[in-house]
């Protein structure tokens, strides 16, 4: 599976009596089988807090390749993804349970992760292993 594109974004409110601004979205394109896909997730924003507790990163963004800023929110569905490979059958995925998403990040291999993220923002690709570091 090679990783196409990370993208993450905080959700703005589109009307007036919407929750959007409580969310952030994080998503990835990857090619499987020769096929193109995006998978998208959905999460509360005040989520990250919790995670930035788990991940050994001074804040946000978490560290910068080539000149880019790397956010949580752009690798939150690429470590969804690594961590939980029946994601690949789904298109978009909605987490609403905190404990959730500090599962897929407890004991994240951060080094990996930044090498994966390095050569992505280097080649405009880049292969994702077939099962993510214990």
């Amino acid at each position: 599976m090679n990783i196409c594109r990370l993208h993450g974004e905080e959700l703005q409110k589109s009307q007036s009596n919407t929750f959007e601004d409580y969310f952030n979205r994080s998503e990835v394109t990857y090619r499987d089988g020769g096929e193109e896909r995006t998978l998208s997730v959905l999460y509360l924003r005040h989520f990250e807090a919790a995670l930035l507790e788990l991940l050994p990163y001074e804040g946000d963004p978490l560290f910068a390749v080539n000149g880019r800023d790397i956010y949580l929110r752009d690798i939150v569905a690429l470590v969804c993804l690594w961590k939980n490979p029946e994601y690949r059958q789904r298109r978009r995925v909605y987490i609403h349970d905190e404990g959730e998403l500090r599962r897929y990040f407890a004991a994240l291999d951060t080094e990996a992760l930044e090498a994966l993220v390095g050569e992505w923002a280097e080649t405009g690709a880049c292969r994702l292993p077939e099962r993510a570091p214990q």
